[in-house]
């Protein structure tokens, strides 16, 4: 992590974004109304998602002539007034939209599955893509300033809920379950929705709206790519994505992201982390980042925790224990301070699938040169995160005080040797999974690593109450390391990998019975619950669970006589 002297002129040259002014307004309206409605479900999210029906100017006016009492307070008759004459209600921005390419029952759907049970509720599962579909409105289309909703040029999935729009890491689970649905048209537009935003900014934002243009999340585009053109052969897409894999692939290895460790013998590793171009309030939530940073006294010490906060939204795992210096104290969270196992994954990915994708479109060069580069991820994977002893790769934690630009020496003790679900991640890789010792050992470390439970795998080992930590367990990385055991040719490994998946379908499967639907997460602990804890309350929809689901049963099927109750 940067010293606070040089942390401030790396501000100046390159690392903050700026809120675009109907957005600080919309902060604004939130922070109003959490101090009128004070309600234990206020979700701050909502208010910033809020289309105008006026202009900015007109609206604002309006807004600063409310009558407040001496404290500044507006009443609830008069607020809820304001936002009834003003405005259309957030999600009015993304209208619903049939897909074309969907069948209540596409041909040759899930083979495998022969239990009628299983099958009746995979179709359920399959429809909820009808509800999850959406388009950007005309209205954004003629008028933008008044939207937080970025005009995307195709159709899309959403996550579900207060997810409203786009979300980057998503995509790619949602993508494996459209194709197990045949729906390839509906994957390319989520992966052309992508593009687009790599063509304007430089990196896939975290999600489709004008407040997260501060960060990005999880790299996966590349992998939603190889995916399609393994399916469908599109070579224009592998054509039309290759370029913009090159840009994203550059900012994920640019300055602020990436880090130099010296390894006991002598050589260099470059990796990268994860550093939000922000140190502020995130506007989707800034009354409660606010909340959480009134401990720290220091203006500088605010704004590091600010940037520490958009850093681990960046990584999808927001929040955990995983991030946090000292597990009970949230205000420790110290993410630009982590070279994360998971995020070199996906860039190796990356790194593989370009050289995939160039090979294919005829460009040697660029082919060669990311061989080359995948093989340098793969040794300084192993170099500085592989623990021979817990027989997996553990994050590493940087020495404070140093910039980007210097190399760090590899240190034992800064090997964060706390288990967390992305330890395994390595495994989904073929240059990882394809080593029969490797496999092994990591079998055995995973089977008594304590993550493994009645209804699939932790998170972590720390019940802390944030949602990234035990007991949750969430789709993306069930799938992740039951797709890398299945894959490795080992017998042994894809029973593994078939056992975690059946636990995992019957929790999704008995929860949708009792609730009538898919969950964002799920406590493994106790089948058929879902998961709790985090700073909003638990959403249901829900894109990637619903494209694991999907993806597990087209990969293992399921016997007609195998029971599928808790």
């Amino acid at each position: 992590m940067a010293s606070s002297h040089q942390s401030q002129n790396l501000d100046l040259i390159f690392i903050c974004k700026e809120t675009t002014p109907l957005v600080a307004f919309l902060e604004r309206v939130q922070e109003t109304a959490l101090s009128t409605f004070v309600d234990r479900h206020f979700d701050p999210k909502f208010y910033v998602d809020l289309s105008l029906k006026y202009s900015l100017s007109t609206t604002e006016k309006a807004f600063d002539g409310l009558p407040r009492t001496e404290n500044g307070a507006v009443s609830v008759k008069d607020l809820e007034e304001f936002l009834t004459t003003y405005f259309q209600d957030a999600g009015k921005d993304a209208v619903h939209y049939d897909p074309p390419d969907f069948l209540p029952e596409p041909v040759g759907f899930l083979p495998k599955v022969e239990n009628p049970e299983v099958r009746a509720w995979a179709l359920d599962v399959h429809s909820l893509w009808k509800n999850l579909s959406r388009k950007v409105s005309d209205e954004v289309r003629k008028q933008p300033e008044l939207h937080t909703f970025l005009p995307l040029p195709a159709p899309m999935i959403v996550p579900g809920s207060r997810f409203r729009e786009v979300y980057y890491w998503d995509s790619y689970w949602v993508i494996r379950g459209l194709l197990a649905s045949k729906m390839y048209e509906t994957a390319k537009s989520i992966v052309t929705n992508l593009i687009s935003l790599v063509n304007v900014y430089g990196y896939a934002l975290n999600g489709a709206r004008a407040y997260y243009t501060n960060r990005s999340q999880p790299p996966l585009l590349s992998a939603m790519v190889y995916e399609i053109y393994n399916r469908t052969g599109d070579m224009e897409l592998a054509k039309k994505a290759l370029p913009v894999l090159l840009k994203e692939h550059q900012f994920w290895n640019s300055e602020i992201h990436k880090i130099t460790i010296q390894d006991a013998q002598g050589r260099n590793h470059t990796l990268s982390r994860y550093y939000a171009m922000w140190n502020k309030p995130r506007p989707e939530s800034s009354v409660l980042d606010k909340k959480y940073a009134s401990k720290l006294l220091k203006v500088s010490e605010k704004q590091q925790f600010y940037r520490e906060l958009a850093s681990a939204a960046e990584s999808g795992w927001d929040f955990s224990t995983r991030w946090m210096r000292n597990s009970s104290e949230f205000t420790t969270l110290a993410t630009t301070s982590v070279l994360p196992v998971d995020l070199n994954v996906f860039i190796l990915k990356m790194e593989l699938d370009i050289a995939f994708l160039a090979n294919k479109t005829g460009e040697e060069s660029i082919a060669a040169s990311f061989l080359e580069a995948s093989q340098a991820r793969k040794r300084a994977i192993n170099s500085v995160f592989w623990n021979e002893k817990m027989g997996q790769w553990l994050d590493y934690w940087l020495t404070t005080g140093t910039t980007c630009q210097e190399s760090q020496t590899w240190n034992a003790c800064n090997q964060n040797q706390n288990v967390f679900a992305s330890n395994f991640s390595p495994l989904w890789i073929d240059m990882f999974n394809s080593d029969a010792n490797l496999v092994k050992s990591i079998m055995r470390s995973l089977e008594s690593s304590g993550l493994l439970c009645a209804a699939g795998i932790a998170t972590s080992l720390t019940n802390s109450g944030e949602q990234w930590d035990f007991p949750n367990g969430w789709a993306p990385f069930q799938h992740i390391i039951v797709e890398g055991l299945a894959r490795s040719g080992s017998q042994e490994a894809r029973s593994l990998a078939e056992d975690i998946a059946v636990r995992w379908i019957r929790t999704n499967y008995v929860t949708y019975k009792k609730t009538g639907a898919m969950h964002e997460k799920y406590n493994v602990e106790k089948c058929g619950e879902f998961g709790r804890g985090g700073k909003y309350v638990p959403q249901t929809g829900f894109g990637w669970s619903n494209g694991v689901a999907l993806a597990f049963l087209e990969e293992f099927g399921w016997p007609r006589d195998h029971r599928i109750d808790c």
